[in-house]
């Protein structure tokens, strides 16, 4: 029940604040007439900012050091990429959260009572329905979008890439209800999961920069090639060189872990040209290391 317990709450630190940002970004990108959709990415909004709430009073004392310190929970700019988007969005954002991550104690080792394991069944069930709704809710949005008979001024690419990220999330507490564990993790499977994100986040970052912004246009460009390079590489790759990849793929991914935080400072400190909320720049990085503890746990 222990490993039961502080998986679920690290799962839900790191990937609770991912979808209510996901909503959030869809809520901000509709047009205003869209009041259905806007409703519906709100709703989802407060539903998710409610299971992060939950999950950082359930968390204190049992929850792994790596992952507070691993920069996947909140980042030094979260707080203000909050402060900034609330404003710029006019989106309520509930910065009492971050606030109350940042007191969070480690301790894996306690071990949880009765109560605190049925707590979290709890907490698990009610985001498994929360995240069938989520995704049909996205992919509602990206049909009507293909069709061409819904305006967001988010890339269908993006669409995509943010089910793909819900679906994930649903697997990983699937099998903690089913197993009340996690199996060991397919290091391969893992990589190709998340370069294939981390590329994309590279073509995103690309699309939203002001044109004039020459240098990081070319080096977001550069980071999209490279993950292309390491997921064709690894569909050619045996158990032999595996970790082989894997080194490069960290060298990889560090590299591009500081280029997001140089991305994170500069937009929230005005200093980059833009259409990146500031959340979204803090939200990539989060996702950057977290795969980066990923792949350190498993390397």
């Amino acid at each position: 029940m222990q490993d039961y317990v502080s998986t679920s709450l690290e799962t839900h630190l790191f990937f609770g604040r991912i979808m209510k940002e996901h909503a959030l970004f869809l809520l901000a990108a509709f047009p205003a007439g869209e009041t259905e959709y806007k409703d519906q990415a709100d709703c989802f909004r407060k539903q998710f900012e409610n299971v992060l709430e939950q999950t950082v009073c359930l968390a204190d004392g049992m929850v792994s050091r790596e992952v507070l310190d691993s920069g996947e929970v909140f980042t030094e700019f979260t707080e203000m990429a909050e402060r900034q988007t609330r404003k710029l969005t006019q989106i309520p954002i509930d910065i009492r959260i971050t606030q109350a991550e940042k007191s969070l104690q480690a301790g894996c080792r306690k071990c949880p009572d009765r109560k605190r394991t049925q707590q979290i069944c709890s907490l698990n069930r009610h985001v498994l329905q929360l995240l069938n709704g989520l995704i049909g809710f996205k992919q509602k949005i990206l049909q009507r979008v293909l069709a061409c008979s819904l305006y967001t001024a988010n890339y269908p690419l993006l669409i995509e890439h943010i089910i793909r990220e819900a679906k994930l999330y649903r697997q990983i507490v699937t099998a903690l209800e089913q197993k009340g564990c996690m199996k060991p993790q397919d290091l391969k499977a893992a990589e190709r999961f998340w370069n294939q994100i981390m590329m994309e986040h590279a073509l995103f970052i690309r699309g939203l920069l002001d044109p004039t912004e020459c240098e990081l246009i070319k080096t977001a460009d550069e980071f999209a090639e490279d993950y292309c390079c390491l997921l064709e590489m690894a569909e050619k790759q045996d158990c032999r060189t595996m970790d082989e990849l894997t080194r490069k793929t960290m060298e990889t991914t560090e590299k591009y872990r500081d280029f997001k935080a140089a991305g994170a400072e500069g937009i929230t400190g005005c200093q980059i040209r833009s259409v990146i909320l500031p959340l979204l720049a803090d939200h990539v990085l989060r996702e950057a290391n977290h795969y980066l503890r990923i792949l350190e746990e498993e390397g």
